[in-house]
């Protein structure tokens, strides 16, 4: 499949029919969804339906549309309108949507033509793609290897090339690091760039909506179409819209290399592909300098009291009477909420209600929760320092390329630990995105690397153009998983 931007152009020309473009998508994810379980449900006539529909629009003279016909998936945590929409939950599961989320009707209004939701992380709440109550998502470079989480499917959808284009969620990482895992783009915006209307909440504070894609141009061409204010957002940013940087920025951009995001907890062969990645941009005239984000020893900690503070509160809805599925108990009220609650989360998200539940409890509340308000300021004052003297931040996406799956499942805190490169930008509400950079051999299979680009807030353009044009003097970003391909094509 070609990527988005390439298929649009030849959609919209007439040059191929979107009938057939959704088939050959429905053909890939038939193929490969039983190994993959890259998506949770498959909406096959639907799509094709909707394809029929504006191949008949176009032969009657309609302009197309910015995204017209390209085929897209979403993560199961955006709301589709009487589609499943069941969060990887067992609390959620046959749950139909009333409505469908800002950003996914941005995206059909604009053309494009939902194939299916993509298997997650339940509720958004891990980095593996393991914690699914349905299905554990596999590496389409590795099968035995985990994708990243959260947004594991939607990942896998466009490395495997079964859509071009799919939408997931970034709260701490969770598009950025499925990506790099996986090979392609992902990018997470400035916090409120993009209506969380329609996104079932994990941390209402840092979740975003962000998109997967191969390239950063084809990201792009979706942030065009999805960002901008949502009356049913309140913190939706009022007066932002994407506007594409057209440049070529590498001479005089001023690259800061945060000396916290290259340890020796950073693997050593990620850390290589990141330094030859930004050898590119030194060579083409950008300014490298070593930076100091200090506060950033302390983000995983502080994210991980803020977010499972959050999500203590957003998921106490979830009681058997006003949201979830119900298991009766012992017959008295607390009973049933209880065994509604054991019999509907799983683990991962029994471990962060419980730890979140405990940062807000009476003594413990200034202790924990206060103080990592406190030190999210001064982590934004590092950043807002940073960007005194520097256009864009890079460093690596993860410390290590995709590993094995069950590795880490008895040990959360080491997935936790691990989140160190991706939760800073998210506690700052800052732009971000994850490019390949290249590949490292693991036990004989080749395995993606993802550098990170930060930017200031409101700054996505500037990132997305310095990753379009890295894009366009590397080949990174065309490396497929061919052992996924055999017979595929």
């Amino acid at each position: 499949m070609k990527d988005a931007t390439d298929l649009l152009a030849d959609l919209a020309a007439g040059r191929v029919s979107v009938r057939s473009c959704v088939d050959s998508s429905l053909e890939r994810i038939a193929f490969l969804n039983d190994e993959l379980q890259a998506f949770a449900n498959v909406h096959v006539d639907e799509a094709r339906a909707r394809a029929d529909e504006l191949d008949a629009e176009l032969a009657a003279g309609a302009t197309p549309p910015p995204l017209f016909g390209l085929p897209i998936a979403v993560k199961s945590n955006l709301c589709v309108r009487g589609r499943e929409s069941n969060c990887g939950s067992r609390m959620l599961a046959g749950y139909r949507a009333p409505y469908t989320a800002t950003a996914v009707q941005r995206l059909l209004d604009a053309g494009a033509v939902l194939v299916g939701t993509t298997h997650m992380d339940e509720f958004a709440m891990g980095s593996s793609g393991e914690n699914s109550s349905f299905a554990t998502t596999r590496n389409p470079w590795d099968h035995q290897r985990a994708p990243g989480g959260s947004s594991s499917g939607s990942a896998v959808a466009v490395a495997a090339e079964m859509v071009p284009l799919a939408l997931g969620s970034d709260t701490g990482g969770s598009v950025r690091q499925p990506a790099s895992f996986c090979g392609v783009t992902g990018f997470k915006p400035t916090y409120g760039a993009i209506s969380r209307y329609g996104l079932v909440a994990f941390g209402s504070s840092l979740d975003q909506v962000g998109s997967i894609a191969r390239s950063a141009r084809d990201v792009e061409a979706a942030l065009q179409v999805l960002c901008g204010a949502d009356e049913h957002d309140s913190t939706s940013l009022r007066d932002f819209r994407y506007e594409v940087d057209a440049g070529q920025p590498f001479e005089g951009l001023r690259i800061g290399l945060p000396a916290q995001f290259f340890t020796d907890s950073v693997d050593r062969d990620v850390r290589a592909s990141v330094e030859a990645a930004i050898d590119v941009f030194c060579e083409r005239g950008a300014k490298v300098e070593i930076i100091e984000l200090p506060f950033t020893e302390l983000a995983v900690p502080t994210y991980y009291v803020l977010a499972t503070a959050e999500a203590s509160s957003n998921l106490a809805r979830y009681d058997g009477v006003e949201c979830g599925r119900r298991a009766n108990g012992d017959g008295s009220l607390a009973g049933m909420f209880a065994a509604t609650r054991e019999a509907g989360f799983g683990p991962e998200v029994k471990r962060r209600i419980l730890l979140g539940t405990y940062v807000l409890s009476s003594g413990y509340y200034d202790a924990w929760y206060g103080r990592a308000l406190a030190v999210r300021d001064r982590l934004r004052a590092d950043f807002a320092r940073a960007f005194e003297s520097c256009d864009l931040l890079l460093g690596p996406t993860y410390p290590t390329p995709a590993f094995p799956l069950g590795q880490l499942e008895a040990d959360p805190v080491a997935v936790y630990q691990a989140d160190v490169l991706t939760v800073p930008a998210s506690l700052a509400g800052l732009p971000a995105a994850s490019v390949p950079c290249g590949l490292v051999a693991r036990e004989g299979v080749e395995l993606p690397v993802g550098l990170q680009l930060i930017g200031p807030a409101r700054g996505d353009a500037r990132v997305l153009a310095a990753a379009r044009s890295f894009q366009s003097v590397t080949a990174h970003h065309h490396a497929s998983p061919t052992a996924t391909h055999e017979g595929a094509r």
